[in-house]
This record gives structure tokens, C-alpha cells and sequence, in this order.
């Protein structure tokens, strides 16, 4: 469920272009203005107006915000006008270019998991446009990840999912029993048929095996990873199969992570709420004030300002 409250009636893209023009032209930026339309458009009305300003203006309309703009502020407002594919191509970029640690294998784990079979392919093809190279091999060849965690993103990010909705029930119960062998009797979660299993089933028969694998166990899978291992490998494991199969568990501790503690996570937190807006924000907010008793809105206000929380708190909507 997503969050984006587009207007009625909705204005014509070359209306929209022009009004993102004027907002951007003259001595000062309207921010304002660009939130006001940015924040309220889909990710496919979001496409044709950037094609619109660049038919009008012949110029790109994510340079001019890049230029216009600055701090957390731009980057959420270039994010949020760029392809979802592309903008996961070049985040995905960005983590294998770092340490390694887990907020960098959850970029690549969110791409290949949390969207649906065909982002993911659309998100390949983006990288390979984007930086003359395929995802699997880059991903294969990051140092920063070390085995068995990099055997793991490989597998995700090279996926090709089934989308249909069809379970096999015999296959759910005996992968299930696998699943536990790995993880509760071997106390080895990086196991070979671990990953097949969670890399190539569609997400509707996961659903399927991990509600065996409870009525089996008596308790979650994620609940087991984190009894029975505590390495890296397992902690990545569990986002897969959240962002597989309840990826607003994932996003909203994700958000919390990006602002409890000293500092707040600004890239972090921008990239969650940028990124679902368009998709399950509701149920993030849902799961979010279920999970830590408060409210994403109330969180959002307590630790940013100006227009970048303005444009967050459009993305998040009302609670």
C-alpha cells in the first residue's frame, strides 16, 4: 500500500515540467514547490514528466536538482525523481564501492528481494547501462564481502523468480525440513541448499515453506538464524527472507536503526522512505508502530528539519 496522495485533477506532465521550471529558475529555488509535486506523483507520472522537462527544456531534470539543491535535501529529491531501477543500480554502485557491513549488504539484498522479479531484471539492465559491467560479476568480485556472505548476494542479485502464485506443497514441506537441518540441527545457515532455496523460489512458495517450517518447529526461521548463528551470513539471511516474504518488517527497522543512536543515518533513512513510498509505506508505518510503539512521523520530526523532512514526511503521509 503505497502512500504517494496524487492530486485531482492531475495536472499534464509538460504542466508539471513547467511548474518544476519555474520553481527552480529565477534568484531562489521554490522548495516548497518541489516537494509539492515531486512528493504527490507516482513513479510512472514521475517518468513522464521527467521526459517532458527534457523535451521543453533540453535539459535533464535531475542535473538541474542536483545543481539546485544541496545536503540530505537534494539527494532525497534526486533520488525520488530518478527510475526505481536505475536509482537501485547506482545505490547498489555505491554499497560495493564501501566496507561491506551489513548497511551495505542490505542495498544489495533490498534490490534483489524486496520488488518484484522484473525490477530486479530491470535493475540489471540499468547497472550494465549505467557502468559497462554486470552486476553478478561486480558483486562477485567485491572484496569487501567476504565468503560465505558473497556467494550468497550473488545468488540473489543473478536471480530469475518465478512470479506466479502456484505452490507445490510437497516441495514447501520437504525444503522446510532441509531449511532446519542447516540451521537448527548443523548450525550452518550458509549451507548449499540453504541458498539455492532462498535464491531461486518464488516468493509465494518461500511464504509456503517457512509456514511449514514453523508448524514443523514451532518458531520462525528468521527467530532460528538468530538462536543458532550469529555470524554476518546469518543476519543477511534473515533480511533476505524478510524482504522476501514481509519486507515491511525489514524497512521498518531499517528506519529505526537509521535514527536511534547519536547520529542520524540520513542516507539510510532517505533511502527507505524514497524507495517504498511508491510501494508499502502503509504497512511499513503499520508494522513500525506496532513493533517500537511510536510512529515513523513522530521519528521523522524528532530528528530532521527543513525541507528534508518536509519531503520525507510527504512520502510517509498521514498517520
Amino acid at each position: 500500500m503505497a502512500t504517494i496522495a496524487v492530486p485531482t485533477p492531475l495536472p499534464s506532465p509538460a504542466a508539471d515540467a513547467e511548474s518544476l521550471r519555474n520553481a527552480v529558475q529565477g534568484w531562489g529555488t521554490d522548495e516548497k514547490a518541489l516537494v509539492e509535486i515531486l512528493s504527490r506523483r507516482t513513479a510512472a507520472q514521475r517518468a513522464e514528466i521527467r521526459r517532458a522537462y527534457a523535451s521543453l527544456y533540453k535539459e535533464s531534470l535531475l542535473t538541474r536538482l542536483h545543481d539546485e539543491l544541496s545536503g540530505h535535501f537534494q539527494k532525497a529529491m534526486v533520488l525520488l525523481a530518478t527510475d526505481p531501477a536505475e536509482r537501485d543500480a547506482k545505490l547498489v554502485r555505491e554499497a560495493l564501492g564501501r566496507r561491506g557491513d551489513d548497511r551495505d549488504a542490505w542495498v544489495l539484498i533490498e534490490a534483489a528481494c524486496a520488488a518484484t522479479p522484473e525490477h530486479l531484471v530491470a535493475v540489471r539492465r540499468a547497472y550494465r547501462s549505467l557502468h559497462g559491467s554486470s552486476l553478478e560479476e561486480d558483486v562477485a568480485a567485491c572484496s569487501a564481502f567476504q565468503e560465505p556472505l558473497r556467494k550468497l548476494l550473488v545468488s540473489l542479485v543473478r536471480s530469475y523468480r518465478c512470479a506466479e502464485e502456484s505452490v507445490d506443497m510437497d516441495v514447501a514441506k520437504l525444503e522446510a525440513a532441509q531449511l532446519a537441518e542447516a540451521v537448527r540441527r548443523k548450525k550452518q545457515p550458509h549451507g548449499g541448499e540453504v541458498v539455492r532455496i532462498v535464491s531461486t523460489r518464488s516468493k509465494s512458495q518461500l511464504a509456503a515453506t517457512f509456514r511449514c517450517y514453523k508448524e514443523q518447529h514451532g518458531s520462525d526461521i528468521e527467530e532460528d538464524m538468530k538462536q543458532y548463528s550469529s555470524s554476518q551470513f546469518a543476519r543477511m539471511l534473515k533480511i533476505a527472507v524478510w524482504c522476501l516474504t514481509s519486507p515491511e518488517k525489514h524497512y521498518a527497522e531499517v528506519i529505526r536503526y537509521s535514527i536511534l543512536g547519536l547520529g542520524t543515518d540520513e542516507d539510510t533513512l532517505t533511502r527507505a522512505i524514497v524507495s517504498r513510498a511508491d510501494i508499502d509505506m502503509e504497512k511499513i508505518k503499520q508494522e513500525y508502530r506496532v513493533r517500537f510503539k511510536t510512529t515513523v512521523t513522530d521519528d521523522v520530526v524528532g530528528d530532521t528539519s527543513g525541507y528534508y523532512m518536509d519531503i520525507l514526511l510527504a512520502l510517509v503521509g498521514k498517520e
